[in-house]
């Protein structure tokens, strides 16, 4: 069986009784830093000597046929350095492979960055996505948040401490009035949860932060629901003077409904 460990994502006691079993008995651990593994073995006190294998994105695609097979016959433990393996993390090409085979996977609960910052946000978390690191690059990270400007879910993201003043930047080019919730170290003794809009909090991030960093994002405000009513809104511009091609193309950048639909839309509804 492969079995996906939560590891601490840096308060050691949020180990949970599972992880520390599976920790001393299972026969392998494939982990995303065999050094981390081990250190996380002896930080807990446990007394084992597993077989260790290195399961990391350089080499997963490659690594997983084999420990795949050895799962049919005896347990393999996946860690990767902090948190859920395959969120932002090797495993996910394993788990796949696993799952093409017929090898039972199961899952070991357990802390995870996306989900403590978003309790702690104090933004909505009935209805969120979660979207990796951001871009590097900066036109690719304006791009990108460009295209979040409309998701009305919260959104999660990682990004490094270097690269954080860039982004709250960006962020707040994209996004003005839109609240923002930055966490950094979580569950670990500076833990600090910073909640504003992204031009508020932009002069503490460019004063240099430390550790590992997760923001969160108020998702958009709905503008106009269902097409009947962004279609009545095209008509309303017409009327007002502009062009149907212009009407359909603002209301569009504003609703997200495609400019065609809302063009055609209008041609065939009465006028208001």
């Amino acid at each position: 069986m492969i079995i996906l460990g939560a590891t601490p994502i840096g308060n050691l006691g949020d180990a949970s009784g599972r992880l520390r079993e599976a920790l001393a008995t299972a026969p392998i651990i494939a982990a995303e830093d065999t050094r981390t593994a081990k250190q996380l073995i002896r930080a807990l006190g446990i007394d084992a000597q597993p077989q260790l294998v290195a399961l990391h994105e350089h080499n997963e695609e490659a690594a997983a046929p084999a420990l795949v097979e050895r799962a049919r016959d005896e347990d393999v433990l996946v860690l990767t350095d902090a948190g859920m393996p395959t969120v932002s993390d090797p495993g996910f090409r394993l788990v796949q492979a696993a799952v093409a085979a017929g090898v039972a996977v199961t899952c070991l609960p357990g802390p995870s960055a996306v989900l403590t910052a978003l309790a702690l946000s104090g933004l909505p978390t009935d209805r969120f996505a979660f979207d990796g690191f951001l871009p590097r690059k900066g036109g690719e990270r304006d791009r990108f948040l460009q295209s979040l400007a409309r998701e009305e879910r919260t959104v999660v993201l990682f990004e490094a401490p270097h690269r954080l003043a860039e982004s709250v930047e960006a962020i707040a080019r994209a996004m003005p009035d839109r609240r923002i919730a930055v966490a950094r170290e979580l569950t670990k003794k500076f833990e600090e949860v910073r909640r504003g809009t992204a031009a508020e909090l932009l002069e503490w991030a460019q004063g240099g932060v430390k550790g590992e960093i997760v923001i969160v994002i108020e998702g958009a405000t709905p503008v106009l629901a269902d097409l009947d009513a962004a279609v009545a809104q095209v008509l309303r511009l017409k009327s007002a003077g502009m062009r149907l091609k212009d009407a359909a193309a603002e209301v569009a950048e504003a609703t997200g409904h495609p400019r065609n639909a809302l063009y055609q839309a209008a041609l065939t509804h009465p006028p208001v």
